[in-house]
């Protein structure tokens, strides 16, 4: 989803409220239509842009990540008031409507790009902008702030919390299922490896729902805006985050096996049965359990005993393909089809 705004007029930073007339008319004139397959859902209403913006809390000590430029009109709002911004697109045509918009401002640096290197990685030209920006001054900190697209939301909030120095915080509008899963608590229907993953390192709050027609084309769900903020005490609990990336997908990819049967998955065909029996007895924890009602402390306390008691198998769980994700097994989340064709 790209950005923009309802009410008419200007900005208070004087440029252009993207009303529904004026986005209409910039892709008439242009001979383009929103790619819905790209998630290119823009928001219309000025208000929930402000909000989004304020909520993010962006000063002049923030290089502020932005996926998804649009046309360019949050892209201009985060310039009037962070240090810098690097804003990706992907479509080349929305990247030259926003260059138009946005014109040639010191501290953006927009970017016509796929925002991942593949789902396991944001793209290294990208974490390169950011820190070249990050550099200038050591008080500096990176904060995503976007109306992130249906079809990369979740690869793009997961990632960006496996960097080594992920943003202090991410403020983005995504689709309502997503936001839904990512606040989920333990024993509930949404309660997953994309949940356990965000707040084992993260506080999180759902700021506000909002209605399909406060976008153009209009999605077919509800979305929210949905406020992340790094814990660096919570972080601090994982010893090896790539490691429990990876061991927190394999268990949650079988949702309604008991525990001892998911954590015998998890751990591959190595694992002995009285072994994955004696870890689960150490730690508490009922076998007849299912990984979706234990609390995040004790998944983290289960993936460092796994990782301790069979060291052999770290690696290969470590390194494990994304395709073991629960969240990419479930349809839940992404969804390619979410607008509908009418204007």
């Amino acid at each position: 989803m790209g950005g923009e705004g309802r009410s008419s007029g200007m900005t208070p930073g004087g440029s252009p409220r993207q009303t529904l007339t004026f986005l209409r008319e910039r892709f008439a004139a242009a001979g383009i239509r929103p790619k819905t397959d790209l998630g290119q859902n823009f928001l219309i209403d000025y208000n929930l842009l402000r909000v989004l913006v304020e909520t993010a809390e962006v000063s002049l000590q923030d290089v502020v990540l932005e996926v998804g430029t649009g046309t360019g009109s949050l892209t201009n709002m985060l310039a009037e008031r962070a240090a810098y911004v690097v804003s990706v697109e992907i479509d080349p045509r929305l990247h030259a409507l926003a260059r138009q918009l946005v014109g040639e401002k010191p501290n953006v640096c927009l970017l016509c790009q796929d925002a991942l290197k593949n789902k396991n990685a944001i793209h290294p030209g990208i974490i390169e902008r950011i820190r070249q920006a990050l550099d200038v001054d050591p008080q500096r900190r990176l904060k995503l702030v976007a109306n992130l697209p249906y079809c990369v939301a979740t690869p793009v909030i997961s990632n960006l919390l496996s960097l080594r120095e992920p943003p202090v915080s991410m403020t983005a509008t995504i689709q309502r299922e997503l936001a839904e899963r990512i606040i989920a608590q333990p024993g509930s229907k949404d309660y997953g490896a994309l949940s356990v993953w965000v707040q084992s390192q993260c506080r999180v709050h759902l700021e506000r729902t909002i209605p399909p027609q406060a976008f153009w084309p209009r999605p077919k769900v509800f979305s929210a805006i949905i406020h992340i903020e790094s814990d660096a005490q919570r972080r601090s609990r994982i010893e090896d985050l790539a490691f429990f990336h990876a061991w927190i997908r394999r268990l949650f990819l079988h949702r309604r096996k008991f525990l001892r049967s998911q954590v015998l998955s998890a751990l591959g065909r190595d694992a002995s049965k009285p072994d994955v029996d004696a870890m689960l007895q150490e730690l508490g924890l009922d076998s007849q359990l299912r990984a979706e009602q234990l609390s995040i402390s004790q998944i983290i306390e289960l993936a460092e005993a796994a990782r301790k008691r069979f060291p052999t198998l770290v690696d290969s769980i470590r390194g494990s393909s994304s395709e073991a994700d629960e969240d990419a097994a479930s349809s839940e989340g992404v969804k390619e089809d979410q607008a509908d064709s009418e204007d």
